[in-house]
């Protein structure tokens, strides 16, 4: 766990924040300072977030306030639903846990263990 931020919420924002691109790299370093503000009821995992912002640099300018997405990939080949990372104004804001399925309960942990890369 980083600090205060739930294991599931920190493992899942450096998978689809990893690599070398600036803004990812500037994001990444924002997650130490996160704290979930709150979370959606309806059980998916969806996580707002708390930053201070006078203890880490805002990323570089981007045109989308979507920063990273992934695909949630199941062992048969099914893909129930993804998983959306957003930031506002340069920091980190949401983590987005999206369902496409009538039959599969696609959550956070789910995300956590089946992300497609």
């Amino acid at each position: 766990m980083t600090g205060d931020l739930p294991s599931d919420v920190a493992d899942v924002l450096g998978v689809l924040l990893d690599g070398d691109d600036p803004v990812h790299v500037a994001l990444r370093a924002q997650i130490p300072h996160l704290r979930v503000s709150e979370r959606c009821t309806c059980g998916c995992g969806t996580a707002y977030f708390d930053l201070d912002t006078t203890a880490v640099q805002p990323a570089p300018a981007t045109p989308s306030i979507l920063i990273a997405d992934a695909q949630i990939c199941l062992e048969n080949g099914d893909r129930p639903g993804e998983v959306l990372v957003f930031a506002q104004g340069g920091y980190l804001s949401w983590l987005e846990v999206c369902s496409w399925s009538d039959t599969t309960e696609v959550t956070l942990a789910l995300a956590q263990r089946v992300l497609c890369r």
